[in-house]
């Protein structure tokens, strides 16, 4: 497949630290769009530097609605994958050329399971996936979708879900999903989520939030 075909979204905010080697080591597989979500280092800078799209949000809308902004952008410019990677060096790069086989191989979507959960609030938020959805782990912020599942929500996120929605939505309307394990790096600083505490807080929201998912 064309790597013009593929989309590779990656949300960031003041990850100046590693949005540049993030993004190198994933340009030859896709279309990468890093949307800048009102950092106040230089993300743009460095991003733009490795060769990637910038899309550029002028106030902090969160990690959905930069998911948001990426696929609207990946839809635009007509690509038939869009694979989500978090900016931070958690994600192993390699994966994404079997997502890609996946996704080709005719799954709509591709789940990434990591191989631990750093919080009580993840365990609560898979544990009650797996029993509604049989989705291990919706927060895996490492995922592919084929373009027809974006097309048919027509948005990313209705609320806060931390990127979960649209595989749960995906799972509701019957796309063919496949979930496989990728390695995820620790980092150092906060996480997308935020402290402990306030990520404890968005999971358990994102989670209570999940019975709005519907077909819009």
């Amino acid at each position: 497949m064309d790597k013009h075909q593929v989309a590779i979204v990656i949300p960031a905010f003041n990850e100046e630290d590693t949005i540049y080697n993030e993004v190198q080591s994933v340009k030859e597989d896709g279309v990468v769009i890093v949307v800048n979500d009102a950092s106040v280092d230089d993300t743009e800078k460095k991003a733009r530097k490795a060769g990637a799209i910038v899309i550029n949000h002028k106030s902090n809308k969160g990690y959905d609605g930069a998911l948001n902004s990426g696929f609207l952008k990946a839809n635009e410019l007509g690509c038939e994958i869009i694979i989500t990677f978090d900016a931070d060096g958690q994600h192993d790069s390699s994966m994404i050329k079997k997502f890609i086989i996946l996704i080709n191989s005719g799954y709509d979507v591709v789940i990434g399971i990591r191989g631990r959960f750093q919080r009580l609030s993840e365990h609560i938020f898979s544990w009650v996936s797996i029993l509604k959805w049989g989705i291990r782990d919706p927060l895996c912020g490492m995922k592919a979708y084929s373009a027809k599942v974006y097309k048919e929500l027509g948005h990313f996120s209705s609320y806060d879900s931390i990127g979960t929605e649209l595989c749960i939505f995906s799972h509701n309307l019957g796309f063919k999903i496949i979930q496989i394990p990728v390695e995820v790096h620790d980092r150092s600083d906060d996480s997308r989520m935020g402290g402990r505490v306030s990520a404890n807080i968005k999971i358990l929201s994102a989670l209570f939030n999940t019975r709005n998912i519907k077909k819009i």
